[in-house]
């Protein structure tokens, strides 16, 4: 893990924020397993996936709420400044955008419970794909923050690119399907599926963006 260039002069400061990015990277390492869990549940028909992710979830909150707090704290007792500010107001940000992902995961297994009695609809390996591609976006923002890459975090935006094709593609095959037989609920629950994973991405996409806020202070 490359370390964050901080202001020098202030070690008990830096120790702070040093603990802090350890945090959230332990809690995206939590994130990772939740989101891997919700894509077994959903596309494997794996239900004990399901059961482990909401016991997994609890986990992600506790870390949330405990992250924010430590970064409130922080800037309420030592005043920090310039890069050091920066840096953890991006992590307040960025933890939320953690826990959404989180969320999201939850939504999946949530999905997954109730389309199981449903046989596999036909566009179910495409969203499996972008499931994948979702994942490996978030994989690569944390990778972002684990090495401090701020190419790497911008980069994650053009990834972006192709989830939201992915949607708009799906979203045109199911909400325009015809001739269906039966009731609708794996229809809807599908498209619920493509939105939570788009949503996903945007996120993974927001974290890639803080990282390279953090380094050049610059907005993409």
């Amino acid at each position: 893990m490359r370390s964050i260039k901080l202001q020098a002069g202030r070690p008990q400061l830096t120790r702070d924020i040093r603990r802090v990015e350890r945090d959230i990277l332990r809690m995206g390492a939590l994130v990772e397993q939740s989101f891997r869990l919700g894509h077994q549940a959903l596309f494997d028909r794996n239900l004990s996936a399901a059961e482990e992710l909401f016991v997994l979830d609890k986990k992600i909150d506790r870390f949330y709420r405990q992250i924010e707090s430590d970064c409130t704290t922080i800037v309420a007792l030592e005043a920090p400044v310039a890069q050091d500010l920066r840096c953890l107001s991006a992590f307040m940000q960025l933890v939320r955008d953690l826990e959404r992902i989180g969320d999201y995961a939850k939504d999946l297994a949530e999905v997954a419970i109730k389309i199981f009695p449903y046989p596999p609809h036909s566009s179910f390996p495409e969203i499996a794909s972008m499931s994948r591609y979702a994942q490996a976006m978030l994989a690569t923002s944390l990778k972002a923050l684990a090495d401090m890459d701020a190419v790497c975090g911008q980069q994650i935006k053009i990834l972006d690119n192709e989830v939201d094709t992915a949607y708009e593609r799906l979203y045109q095959t199911l909400a325009y399907q015809r001739d269906i037989e039966g009731v609708i609920e794996p229809i809807l629950l599908l498209v619920l599926t493509i939105r939570f994973l788009e949503r996903m991405a945007d996120h993974a996409t927001n974290i890639g963006q803080r990282v390279a806020y953090i380094i050049t202070g610059h907005r993409a």
